[in-house]
């Protein structure tokens, strides 16, 4: 039998400007996949980029994904797969309001999950 494991890397948490994750340190697991779901829409877009480490202190973009595209105008959620990782991930992203001034500063709520299998 394969082992899984889901994490919940974000319950919900707003987002405005540059953030990464919690470091999530999976070394056993062969694959994982990363889902992301806008859960209070905001107009705007958040660029999402899978990072790797190898001591969950150093990181660098994984070099064979591209960057992800969430539009967070309304509610939808995006999700990919991560091979051939090393030990530690997490994501760094940046989050854009269509029009600051019209969302009094706040950005998306996002909810992430983490699910990998050996």
């Amino acid at each position: 039998m394969r082992h899984a494991q889901t994490a919940v890397l974000e319950r919900g948490a707003e987002f405005t400007g540059e953030f990464a994750t919690e470091p999530y340190e999976l070394p056993w697991a062969a694959e994982a996949r990363f889902f992301v779901r806008v859960i209070d829409p905001i107009p705007g877009t958040v660029t999402l980029t899978t990072q790797l480490s190898p001591d969950g202190l150093n990181w660098i973009d994984a070099e064979h994904l591209a960057a992800v595209e969430l539009d967070t105008t309304g509610v939808g959620m995006v999700t990919w797969r991560v091979r051939e990782f090393g030990g530690w991930l997490r994501l760094r992203g940046v989050a854009r309001p269509a029009d600051a001034a019209g969302t009094d500063g706040r950005g998306p709520r996002l909810r992430i999950h983490l699910v990998a299998k050996e």
